[in-house]
């Protein structure tokens, strides 16, 4: 039986680019759409852990997984935008940051990195942001965001440490797939720099190129679209 691989936010720009660009290369039997809306063919809602549970039963059933990509996230709503100042702290706004961009992923390694395969590679990615660096934080700014990616590039880096006692080839890292034209950035693109702003299916292509470049010594670090290490 070959492999398969799911990608958790198809509904998105990014997501719907990832899953996409795998069903166009052929590399996987199986490539599992994941999304709360209908853009998937797996309903999964990161607020929801039995949603959750109810998939990784399904993926299980099915030929063996082998890669993992949550390309789900959060910086604004209809109604919120990223805070300017420690003034503008709200604890409700900060829980619905952590929800979305930590939580969920969180619950999601939980159910699936269980049945990735011992003996083989396998990947689990998540999509951070490079402004979840506390190293690389100079402006400030954006508080929930911020701290929610960083706490998820911190359990992306203990999941990796435990995932690599039971699974030796496995790679568990956290991706900056830099400013891509969706929805989640288009308040701010204003400000990229020309060259920088990218489509979806660029920002796809880029991603898996970084993915299969990685080795298990790679597993638990933070890398950009092109590659670079992003420091914790």
């Amino acid at each position: 039986m070959g492999h398969a691989a799911l990608v958790i936010g198809t509904s998105g720009g990014i997501g719907r680019a990832l899953a996409d660009a795998l069903i166009d290369e052929g590399r996987f039997e199986r490539v599992w759409c994941a999304s709360r809306s209908t853009a998937g063919d797996i309903h999964i809602d990161l607020t929801d852990e039995a949603s959750i549970a109810n998939a990784a039963a399904t993926v299980a059933a099915g030929p063996t997984l082998s890669l993992v990509i949550v390309a789900t996230g959060m910086l604004h709503d209809d109604h919120r935008r990223p805070e300017r100042s420690f003034r503008e702290l709200d604890a409700q706004w900060m829980a619905q940051n952590y929800a979305i961009n930590t939580i969920g992923p969180a619950l999601v390694a939980k159910h699936f990195l269980p049945l990735l395969p011992k003996e083989e590679r396998s990947v689990f990615a998540v999509l951070s942001a490079r402004v979840g660096s506390i190293t690389d934080n100079a402006l400030g700014g954006w508080h929930s965001y911020r701290a929610s990616k960083a706490a998820l590039n911190m359990l992306t880096k203990t999941f990796a440490i435990e995932l690599a006692r039971t699974h030796k080839r496995a790679i568990c890292v956290a991706l900056h797939p830099g400013t891509v034209d969706t929805g989640l950035s288009k308040p701010f693109q204003a400000n990229v720099s020309a060259g920088h702003l990218f489509k979806p299916d660029r920002a796809a292509l880029q991603l898996l190129d970084v993915l299969d470049d990685l080795k298990p010594v790679d597993s638990g670090k933070h890398f950009a679209w092109d590659g670079e290490e992003i420091e914790p």
